[in-house]
């Protein structure tokens, strides 16, 4: 057993990593989305009795007939692991008592104004500490701003007299997802965690390296949560770089895309990124502000990091600005134009619609009073667009596609024929570089190419 603590004279955390690296524990996971149902399935598969904990029923009531709702997920797996009860899903908070180990993986979003909403994660903590099983430990992975796990879980977990260290463990340590990706997965993926105490790092570090190769520890749960905020603000800022620059190559009729693979042939200081119709995702999204807000309260205001996230959130205006200026070259009015948008999930060849920026570029087509707006998407069969059910067209052909005045690539998925919606479409505006092999151009828009 390995460990970085010396504890030759405290026997009971002895006892508990022994019982940790023997497998003689049950793990809770709260909220079996995108992060926490792949993270269950990881430690059911390494034997561990694995309880999922869910408030959405319908999504329990899928999980106990051995169904699957998560694409990364593969659907034999769920089933067998509920079938061999290595894997339960339950909705009685109750259960939480069984647990040695809890993984807090509830969503994190924020409000109107754009202020951190941490309501889940509370609501998450006050059920555990109604229900916590002496000496277990408590993960929080749920992305958020430093002192979440410190100042607001540590003191309801706190409420009911126990003490850290003497009756329970408390750790954070961030989810790295990236749906869709082939190669790195919830295994894989190496994985930081720092604990409210030495002992809670090394702890949680025990349990979560039974379902991850790499286990990193921090000294702390704000480096482990700031080092997630800083992970994706990266991607943000950059990607909001590159997003200005296209739009000023379509002013100046510099080609973006060929401008980044130039650039990326230098072998050393510089990391490709690429422009596209917005962020789409939990995170990306969402963390400038969760830091923008924390930073206020430090009277610190973070004019870079939230003039990026803005960058990126105007993205659907200007894609909505490219299809009404394509409109216009034609004879016929914006209320009568038909737009085909192909793609609804955020990115490429998954159905995740989180923050999608197809949706808001639907949103805002609609805004402008088109009657003919469509959309198709083979992995995402319908959305909700203010309050309404929109399907996904059943298929593209060459003849349906004639039908529309500007067909729109929001998400380029590799199922799309590429070469057959470019043959047959009056005008295709193209946010993703999809028809980049595509020789015959002359009625495709590029955006960030400026032709």
């Amino acid at each position: 057993m390995n460990s970085d603590i010396k504890y030759e004279k405290n026997e009971r955390i002895k006892e508990i990593l022994r019982k940790i690296h023997e497998r003689r524990i049950c793990v809770g996971v709260i909220g079996l989305g995108y992060v926490g149902l792949p993270l269950a399935m990881e430690f059911a598969q390494e034997g561990v009795k694995t309880l999922g904990f869910e408030v959405d029923n319908s999504k329990v009531s899928k999980l106990v007939a051995g169904e699957n709702y998560i694409e990364d997920v593969d659907d034999k797996v769920v089933r067998t692991m509920v079938e061999s009860e290595k894997f339960t899903a339950t909705s009685d908070t109750s259960r939480m008592s069984e647990c040695d180990a809890v993984f807090i993986c509830v969503p994190t979003p924020f409000t109107e104004n754009k202020d951190p909403d941490i309501r889940y994660i509370l609501d998450a903590a006050k059920s555990l500490a109604d229900n916590l099983k002496p000496a277990a430990v408590v993960i929080l992975k749920s992305t958020t701003f430093p002192g979440t796990t410190e100042n607001y879980v540590m003191p309801i977990l706190n409420k009911p007299g126990r003490k850290i260290n003497s009756d329970y463990f408390l750790a954070f340590s961030p989810e790295r997802i990236d749906p869709g990706n082939k190669k790195w997965n919830t295994q894989n993926t190496p994985i930081t965690v720092g604990g409210v105490t030495p002992e809670s790092t090394e702890i949680a570090a025990a349990v979560i390296n039974i379902a991850v190769q790499k286990v990193v520890k921090v000294s702390s749960p704000a480096i482990a949560e700031m080092e997630k905020l800083l992970e994706n603000i990266f991607r943000s800022v950059n990607i909001a770089l590159v997003n200005e620059m296209a739009q000023l190559c379509d002013r100046i009729g510099v080609n973006i895309w060929e401008v980044v693979d130039a650039a990326a042939t230098k072998p050393f200081g510089y990391m490709p990124f690429y422009p596209g119709p917005g962020i789409g995702g939990h995170c990306i999204l969402i963390d400038p502000y969760y830091l923008a807000w924390l930073a206020r309260k430090y009277d610190f205001v973070t004019d870079f990091i939230t003039l990026a996230a803005e960058t990126n959130e105007d993205m659907p205006f200007y894609v909505r600005d490219m299809v009404i200026k394509e409109i216009a070259k034609q004879p016929i009015i914006i209320t009568d134009a038909k737009v085909l948008i192909l793609g609804m999930a955020f990115k490429k060849n998954v159905n995740d619609l989180r923050h999608s920026p197809a949706l808001k570029v639907f949103e805002l087509l609609d805004n402008e009073g088109m009657n003919g707006i469509e959309y198709y998407d083979p992995y995402v069969q319908e959305v909700r667009l203010k309050g309404t059910l929109r399907k996904s067209v059943a298929e593209i052909s060459p003849e349906s596609l004639k039908k529309y005045d500007v067909v729109l690539i929001t998400t380029d998925h590799s199922v799309f024929d590429f070469e057959m919606i470019a043959k047959n479409s009056k005008v295709v505006i193209d946010t993703r570089n999809a028809l980049k092999d595509i020789k015959d151009r002359s009625n495709i828009v590029l955006l960030g190419d400026g032709k």
